[in-house]
């Protein structure tokens, strides 16, 4: 898998967990036992994706009909959001710093204060061109899932970089502000918290065993008692 080589050779003389080598398969385990039709992800999880569609077809084709065989839905916008200090490399919590990288968990005036520090270049062009400007087409991009829009269509309206990061990082800030509500709410109400979790344990729990059940019923295994 492409993410195993990369961050293992990263990585390099250091230590590399056998868990990053068989995330992929686990992770293929989850979409499959839930039956999960359509997966939202990144652009840069479509490799996995693929291999859990493998996974699930192979496993038809030999024991007849039993994997919902899924799909991966990224959006048109913002699927690879890049590290706001080097817009060269995918924003990761693994990276180097958190100056580029935003948390759901991040105060608005945190948030904001990155992005007005986000690498763009030396030349002051709003433009939206990946290759040429990585760091501005990066913030129009974030910008334009944010608010429904293109990239394209934003660079037209911008003419100074601090404007753009600014904006950027209010609407970034406002997105995530009901997100970073709930989970204050939650957190301060473990009671209800601990009910919600039981409710999704339940619901998950009737998904995943009527889905194994046909797993060992197809393959002709039978739990144990």
């Amino acid at each position: 898998m492409t993410q195993f080589k990369d961050k293992s050779a990263k990585r390099e003389a250091d230590f590399v967990s056998a868990g990053l080598f068989t995330y992929p398969a686990l992770q293929a385990a989850d979409i499959l036992l839930y039956d999960a039709a359509e997966v939202p992800v990144g652009d840069d999880q479509r490799q996995h994706i693929e291999i859990t569609r493998d996974i699930a077809l192979r496993f038809n084709h030999r024991f007849g009909d039993t994997f919902v065989v899924p799909k991966a839905v990224t959006p048109p916008t913002g699927a690879r959001v890049m590290d706001l200090q080097d817009p060269t490399k995918k924003m990761s919590k693994s990276g180097d710093g958190e100056a580029g990288i935003i948390y759901l968990l991040d105060d608005p005036a945190a948030i904001i204060k990155k992005f007005k520090r986000a690498v763009t270049d030396s030349d002051n062009e709003v433009e939206f061109d990946r290759e040429r400007k990585p760091g501005v087409s990066n913030l129009l991009e974030i910008l334009a899932a944010v608010t429904n829009e293109s990239p394209a269509s934003l660079a037209t309206t911008y003419t100074q970089y601090g404007k753009l990061k600014q904006d950027t990082g209010e609407a970034v800030a406002e997105m995530l502000r009901p997100i970073q509500t709930r989970y204050h709410e939650l957190m301060a109400d473990p009671a209800e918290l601990g009910k919600l979790l039981a409710l999704g344990k339940e619901r998950a729990s009737k998904v995943a065993q009527a889905t194994l059940a046909r797993a060992h019923s197809a393959i002709g295994l039978y739990p144990s008692k």
